[in-house]
């Protein structure tokens, strides 16, 4: 598995994926969890988010077990979760594409994950399916991207970008071939035929004029990956650079908004 994501954007993002998350499938996902002390693990971890998001939900009791193959992004975490923060953290450095066997999904009572399945490959998907099911155990996924983005106000090159971009989301992440926009129903599809009960639902980022340091990197982020995948011939090379100069002027004026569509899951015996 390759690297992954830095500090400053995974602070960046997660008010809004806290905003986001799909409350009738964390209800779901809290009913299969025992009374008293939960024991949850976490799978790509990062910084610490799905903790961030879950535990004012949960028992005071709860033991997170976080994983990622970032040993920084952990040090971040377990550090945010430190010094009398009355959460119960361990952590894990681990590849996940070569070692997810390792883990002993029989020994919690559920797994969690975020923002981590659009990453995957279908053959990964498929032994992370088989670790659930046979583990008996309820499985949360949260803002897995789906491949929807709209701009207010729009742009004639934007259905574009979002094409350009969900090639990229495509590509090689450490996984193989990553399933992107096609993961959310991928995972839904394998979890079932495994005889898991699924519930799903739209976890959208609603970004906002006053979310100006999120637009700021996300575009960046977004402008680089359309430019690495623009192989629309009918385009003139410079209208990428003009939409982007365009955009940043508007998130400037406080005129800009955009959605980007997330679904999540939970899946359980």
């Amino acid at each position: 598995m390759t690297g992954g994501f830095s500090p400053n954007w995974l602070a960046l993002r997660e008010p809004l994926d806290i905003a986001a998350r799909n409350r009738d499938v964390e209800t779901a996902f809290r009913a299969q969890l025992p009374e008293g002390t939960a024991r949850i693990l976490d799978l790509a971890s990062g910084a610490g988010s799905t903790v961030a998001a879950l535990q004012p939900l949960l028992n005071a009791e709860t033991q997170w077990q976080l994983t990622d193959y970032d040993p920084a992004l952990l040090d971040v975490a377990a550090a945010r979760w430190s010094g009398g923060s009355g959460v119960s953290v361990s952590t894990r450095q681990i590849d996940l594409a070569s070692d997810l066997e390792s883990l002993t999904f029989e020994e919690v009572d559920a797994i969690t994950t975020s923002a981590f399945l659009d990453l995957v490959s279908e053959a990964f998907l498929d032994r992370l399916a088989t670790q659930i099911a046979a583990s008996g155990k309820p499985f949360l996924a949260s803002l897995t991207y789906d491949g929807r983005t709209t701009f207010s106000p729009p742009h004639p090159l934007d259905n574009d970008l979002v094409e350009a971009l969900n090639k990229d989301q495509k590509s090689e992440k450490g996984f193989g071939p990553a399933l992107g926009p096609e993961a959310a129903g991928e995972a839904v599809a394998r979890l079932q035929a495994k005889g898991l009960q699924v519930l799903s639902g739209p976890s959208d980022w609603q970004v906002g004029p006053d979310d100006r340091d999120f637009l700021e990197e996300f575009l960046g982020g977004w402008f680089r990956a359309a430019r690495s995948r623009w192989d629309i011939d009918a385009v003139e090379p410079t209208a990428l650079e003009d939409w982007y100069r365009l955009r940043m002027a508007q998130i400037e004026a406080g005129e800009l908004s955009v959605m980007v569509g997330h679904v999540d899951l939970v899946a359980w015996q």
